[in-house]
């Protein structure tokens, strides 16, 4: 029974996004356990500063090479051998599989000799003991990549069969490795236990995945071929997706850059923010985003143009319908979500204000956020990885120009400064620059967003834009009505709950969210949001 529902198939893209969704949200929820544990232990501290910096450059490989690249290329690569012949299929699989674990090996290997210069690039404000160690845990977080590139590989396997549960458990236990590291290594090896921590998740994210590959097919064979047209036309699209991605991991590495040059602790601040703001994003939008993908390479590679442009039109219009509530929601609570979530141990008040700012800022942007990997991976089914390229390029560039002005505007009285003092709450904390962070990589998200759109309709024609703007009408006249509603609740509970403990804050969240969400879904359902047909019918069909 366990071994069938865990091989088991999804049948539509909805269903799909529910499982990964599911499983999200328990990945995510350990990422926010994981944080607390960080918060608790370490603080917004100059060891925290340096595990999140040393972080931020294995996590670039894997973003750029391995998410960036073979997990998205991968699929209609395969989809087309798969199609043609299944023993070319997998000849295909176990090639890719074994020519990437060779060159993540030597790149890994380059990367963690280079790692001293690394350093002082991604953190220039650390002092020379704080470098050192960040070069010491890179070079041991260099492994996961290497996992996690093996890993993607099946990753894509499992999409294209539809086995999503398997696929959507490997974040969860990769989050739990992490939290091992937490509560059983640092106290054996300290600092260095984050990193045995990271590497043992990875590990996990691997040897999860085998098994369902297995159940699909994949039979291990030792091909190494680096001339052949598979693996030559996977580098060939990986060129552009990977410039792309590179671009988009780039903005973090800069907003570390900068950070590091701000008051101690303002790296962690911003990386919880942002983690924060990713637990909607993982949940929502790269639900849709993997779950769509699949099916859309499929329906392009058949030439089913009105099948694509459904597909299309129909997850997209999920992705707002859910994500414009949360990104309001997430908006009035910031301040209860991170004193409930980081509020602990050696986490003190001046950085938990700072980090709801910098959430706060995240919200209002967070559905930018959540269609930008959905809309990137429509052009990819396509097979055509050169549009986002350019898209992410000028949206890094944007990035880097206002992060260094939002930093400097703030970094001195004046009228820019006293609004978000104003209107984030900020009064009385003098050096609020590390808001300027978040403010920039947001309004570069709007402008990332804004392009892929407009090109995807260029590029299409018509995309069904007119039921998309209703369902954007319906989904935000919803979202302002629950917002009233969310924001007289909390006012009102906040005088018999007692708001100075964890409980309070905690029974303040369920009271605002519970309410506020029957609001939501009643409002849609009066105005006749397709949205809801079509969850419920993807659910009881199933």
């Amino acid at each position: 029974m366990v071994r069938h529902v865990f091989n088991s198939q999804t049948k539509t893209i909805t269903f799909a996004a529910i499982i990964l969704g599911a499983s999200a949200f328990i990945s995510r929820l350990l990422g926010l356990v994981r944080d607390r544990l960080l918060a608790g232990t370490f603080g917004a501290s100059e060891n925290l500063d340096v595990y999140f910096a040393a972080f931020r450059i294995p996590d670039f490989v894997y973003s750029v090479l391995i998410l960036g690249g073979v997990t998205v290329i991968f699929l209609p690569v395969f989809t087309e051998f798969f199609k043609k012949s299944e023993k070319e299929g997998w000849r295909f699989t176990n090639n890719v599989l074994n020519c990437f674990l060779i060159l993540l090996i030597v790149f890994c290997g380059i990367m963690a000799v280079l790692a001293p210069w690394l350093a002082k690039f991604i953190a220039p404000g650390f002092s020379p003991e704080q470098k050192d160690l960040v070069v010491s845990l890179t070079r041991i977080m260099f492994l996961s990549p290497i996992f996690l590139g093996l890993s993607a590989v099946f990753s894509g396997v499992l999409h294209y069969f539809s086995r999503f549960l398997a696929y959507s458990l490997a974040p969860v236990f990769y989050n739990l490795g992490i939290i091992a590291g937490i509560i059983f290594f640092v106290p054996i090896f300290g600092l260095w236990g984050l990193a045995y921590g990271v590497v043992l998740g990875a590990f996990l994210h691997l040897i999860l995945q085998i098994p369902a590959a297995r159940h699909s097919g994949f039979r291990y064979m030792p091909i190494f071929n680096f001339k052949s047209p598979g693996l030559l036309k996977v580098f060939k699209l990986m060129i552009p997706r990977t410039i792309g991605t590179a671009a988009n991991q780039l903005n973090l590495i800069v907003i570390t850059a900068v950070a590091s040059t701000l008051s101690v602790g303002s790296i962690a601040v911003f990386t919880f923010a942002n983690n924060l703001q990713h637990f909607p994003l993982g949940i929502v939008g790269f639900s849709f985003a993997m779950a769509s993908f699949p099916v859309l390479s499929r329906a392009w590679a058949n030439g089913q143009k009105q099948e694509f442009l459904e597909h299309f039109s129909s997850s997209f219009r999920q992705i707002l319908f859910f994500i414009i509530p949360v990104s309001i929601f997430m908006f009035l609570t910031r301040a209860q979500l991170v004193r409930l979530i980081l509020g602990t141990g050696q986490f003190g008040w001046v950085e938990t204000r700072l980090t709801a700012a910098a959430l706060g800022v995240f919200s209002l942007s967070v559905f930018v956020f959540a269609c930008i990997p959905f809309l990137s991976r429509v052009f990819y089914s396509f097979q055509d990885t050169k549009t986002p390229l350019f898209v992410g390029l000028f949206s890094m560039s944007l990035n880097v120009s206002l992060s260094f002005f939002f930093v400097w505007l703030l970094s001195f009285p004046n009228a820019f400064y006293g609004f978000i003092s104003s209107v984030l709450d900020l009064n009385n904390i003098v050096d609020i620059g590390v808001v300027g962070l978040p403010l920039a990589l947001s309004l570069a998200g709007v402008f990332q967003f804004s392009l892929l759109l407009f090109f995807l309709r260029k590029k299409l024609g018509h995309i069904q834009l007119k039921e998309i703007r209703s369902s954007f009408i319906k989904s935000s006249l919803g979202s302002v009505l629950m917002g009233l509603v969310v924001y007289f609740v909390l006012k009102s509970s906040a005088g018999f709950v007692d708001m100075t403990t964890s409980l309070g804050l905690f029974q303040q969240l369920i009271i605002g969210s519970l309410t506020g969400f029957l609001v939501y879904f009643f409002t849609a359902y009066f105005l006749k949001a397709s949205e809801i047909r079509t969850v419920w019918s993807s659910i009881r069909n199933r």
